[in-house]
């Protein structure tokens, strides 16, 4: 059998994602590997196929009990004999487990990392025949990652004591550069395979939201998303508590999941939430590790989290189906003291010397700097995490909350100016409490015990807030202007270029020759207020397609019968109703509308095995409704599992403007010429509506638009990024031309046709 048969015949996909291949035919090889994938991208398919194809066992290292359950049950869901061992089974089924394993019953086993240096074990690893030991969540063998772990220690010491060396594999979704290294140098890898696929995950939109009251925004925010499962994360127990009792009070099915629950109460909260019997889950960061749910469709942060890495892969567990998904991260200054006290109180360092602890401790640090960073920032916030994660070649996504939102330019040179100053005459002995109570002339005992009240900043700043000031702050820190210390007391001080920039100023005041003018400008949110007011409702309009989007009233109506049958067959069979079929496969079903196994086997996630267990079902409950005859079910765009459409999100009726819509008698008003760029049709779409009432379109909203649907592509040219039309762009009356002005790589010009397709699409009928 063949890597594309297996993949067909077990998993139901016709093709591989982007670097799994390279990594199944590296391992067939004998090569090692080490994955870098973000979660969704398909990480367990890199060793499970050639599990199947390798002559002896594949054992697979986690630390996750929840993702050994999901990935077993799955994979004997899939006719694919595997097992786990771990601490939820009595010393019998351990043995008997490991009795089958001898007897060469499973391709897969799936174990702890402390059950390795066990007696029993170890009798079995040297009896079998193992090709493959793979270790997932890679990243908890390195001290320097955001989650090590001792125990991980004991997977070299275990692949030196067998007979023979197996292949290594590594896998994670998050891991910097050094915890890379770090992950090849203590798990000895040989030469192996390197694959950073990349860190993007397209189909979710991050938000970062600063709301007063965030036991508002939350319950407004699940009322809105009542259909839909997602988790809020919360970072003590006590805050768990509170917001689970609030959401039961208001009537939502909600569960609870913390460290302090016992392990029945934990597991119950856990089945509840995976087989959507409650749809959302209240939990500290205990819970998650390893949850394959596929139809997360948000994850809210209640708290801020201690890392982007903690972050990324917390949130990652939206939107492992591919469908879009929402993360949106609650931020509030207090957050920050939080964290510092937990990381303060940190456990598992306890092996470590007081030299290694304290370099663990500054790199925390230094994590808790970049997260804060990311709450606090205005410019992307997909950008900014890719770029952490070691990504160059990104640019603005135009799809994240700071991306959509407006922004106010405040110029504060004068004010960060002083601010510098401030911290220079405290000679960098300070933080920003003590700076800001200096600046604002605060009158109280502390000040005037380090006299502080007779510098010269003293009353510099009375009429700006403190919150003004911490806001002017981290800008200063973002630009690298100032820097803090990473101890506890987090010191403030002036970089070189600070120092050079106070230079530029002062020598710009006095009119010196060649003096340029410095200016520093902070943007500031409209919104506000009226934000905390609406929820996170602008969300998900541009970060994918909405359900309604793809598939039209009746095939709604469809999909929610077989979500139905779906529930029925997991309900008879025990399992989770996600492992019967995605989302993404149920979606796939009411757009081709399969009539037999043929075309049900063509569905993405339909396999052999999955056909013969539940085909003849869905077959029958399609049927029964389209009258056993073929009938369109979706709208035009439709790509298989790229879905993309040209529709806009509908325009919703808020206080304010609107999003950009056009009524039809407008459209149909459209000054059609031979050919726009882009700017022009922006110009001429935006001349057909009232600007009192409606946003404008920007030309980079056109462009978006084109390039999710595949008619404009963005590529690196001599370092630069640009766009081009692809050939269905072309097809479509999109065209790349010299401009005007001759510029070097030409513009983006539309014909009427394409320009027709434009103005159609934004379109709503009953306005």
């Amino acid at each position: 059998m063949t890597k594309q048969e297996v993949l067909k015949k077990y998993f139901g996909y016709d093709s591989f994602r982007p670097g799994q291949e390279l990594m199944i035919d590296s391992v067939l090889a004998g090569r090692d590997v080490l994955g870098v994938m973000p979660t969704g991208a398909g990480k367990s398919l890199c060793y499970q196929v050639p599990a199947l194809l390798l002559p002896g066992i594949t054992l697979v290292v986690s630390p996750l009990i929840s993702l050994m359950n999901d990935q077993v049950r799955a994979l004997n869901d899939a006719g694919i004999h595997a097992a786990y061992i771990n601490s939820t089974l009595t010393e019998t089924q351990v043995a008997k487990a490991l009795g089958y394993a001898a007897q060469g019953r499973y391709k897969i086993i799936y174990a702890a990392p402390e059950r390795l240096g066990t007696y029993e074990f170890s009798r079995l690893a040297n009896a079998v025949d193992i090709s493959m030991v793979t270790v997932d969540e890679a990243h908890c063998i390195s001290q320097w990652g955001q989650d090590f772990r001792p125990s991980y220690l004991k997977i070299p010491d275990f692949v030196r004591s067998l007979r023979r060396r197996p292949v290594i594999g590594a896998f994670t979704a998050t891991a910097t550069e050094e915890v890379r290294e770090d992950i090849r140098r203590v798990l000895e890898l040989m030469d192996p395979q390197m694959l950073v696929t990349g860190f993007d995950r397209k189909n979710l939109y991050f938000a970062v939201e600063q709301v007063r009251q965030k036991d508002r925004f939350i319950r407004k925010y699940v009322r809105e998303h009542e259909k839909e499962s997602g988790i809020i994360y919360c970072a003590t127990r006590k805050n768990v508590d509170r917001v689970y009792e609030m959401l039961r009070r208001e009537g939502f099915p909600a569960a609870a999941y913390h460290a302090g629950m016992d392990s029945q109460e934990r597991r119950k909260s856990q089945e509840d939430f995976i087989y959507d019997r409650k749809p959302v889950i209240v939990a500290t960061n205990a819970f998650g590790m390893g949850i394959d749910k596929s139809n997360v469709r948000y994850v809210i942060h209640y708290n801020m989290p201690q890392s982007l890495e903690n972050y990324y892969q917390e949130a990652g567990r939206a939107g492992r189906d591919g469908a879009e998904a929402e993360c949106v991260l609650l931020y509030s200054p207090q957050d920050v003291v939080v964290n510092r006290f937990l990381l303060d109180s940190k456990e598992g360092t306890a092996e470590l010397t007081s030299q290694e602890s304290a370099v663990v401790r500054e790199r925390d640090e230094i994590r808790l700097r970049a997260m804060t960073t990311y709450c606090t920032m205005t410019k992307c916030l997909r950008e900014y995490i890719l770029r952490y994660f070691g990504e160059t070649e990104v640019s603005p996504c135009g799809n994240c909350s700071n991306c959509l939102r407006e922004y106010e330019e405040e110029d504060v040179t004068d004010a960060a100016v002083v601010i510098m100053n401030g911290v220079r005459q405290l000679r960098q002995r300070f933080g920003i409490n003590v700076l800001a109570g200096v600046l604002r002339g605060r009158d109280n005992a502390k000040l005037r015990s380090y006299g502080l009240d007779r510098c010269e900043a003293y009353g510099k700043l009375e009429d700006m807030s403190e919150e003004k000031i911490r806001e002017i702050v981290n800008l200063l820190l973002q630009e690298e202007l100032l820097f803090m210390t990473l101890d506890k007391y987090s010191l403030l001080g002036v970089t070189a270029k600070g120092r050079t920039l106070l230079r530029q100023y002062e020598a710009s005041l006095a009119g010196r020759d060649g003096a340029e003018p410095v200016r520093l400008i902070l943007r500031s949110a409209k919104e506000g207020r009226e934000r905390e007011e609406k929820g996170a409702a602008a969300g998900r309009k541009a970060a994918g397609q909405r359900l309604s989007e793809i598939l039209t009233s009746r095939g709604l109506e469809l999909f929610d019968k077989l979500r139905g049958l779906r529930s029925e067959l997991a309900r008879e069979e025990g399992i989770p109703p996600y492992i019967v079929f995605g989302d993404k496969a149920l979606i796939d079903m009411c757009v081709k509308v399969p009539l037999n196994r043929e075309e049900m086997l063509d569905v993405s996630g339909v396999g052999e095995n999955k056909y013969a267990r539940y085909g003849e079902r869905f077959l029958k409950e399609i049927s029964g409704f389209t009258g056993g005859k073929k009938e369109k079910l979706c709208y035009g765009g439709y790509a298989g599992e790229e879905a993309v459409s040209f529709q806009p999100a509908r325009p919703r009726k808020r206080q304010g403007k609107s999003e950009f819509f056009l009524t039809r008698e407008q459209a149909d008003s459209f000054p059609y010429r031979e050919r726009y760029a882009t700017a022009e049709l922006a110009e001429a779409l935006n001349g057909l509506v009232d600007g009192e009432t409606v946003k404008r379109i920007t030309g980079k909203a056109i462009l978006q638009y084109a390039q999710n649907l595949g008619y404009v592509r963005e590529q690196s040219v001599d370092g630069q990024r640009k766009r081009t039309a692809t050939e269905d762009g072309r097809r479509h009356g999109i065209t790349m031309e010299t401009g005007a002005a001759g510029t070097a790589y030409g513009e983006l010009y539309y014909t009427a046709d394409a320009q027709r397709m434009i103005v159609e699409s934004f379109v709503a009928e009953d306005f």
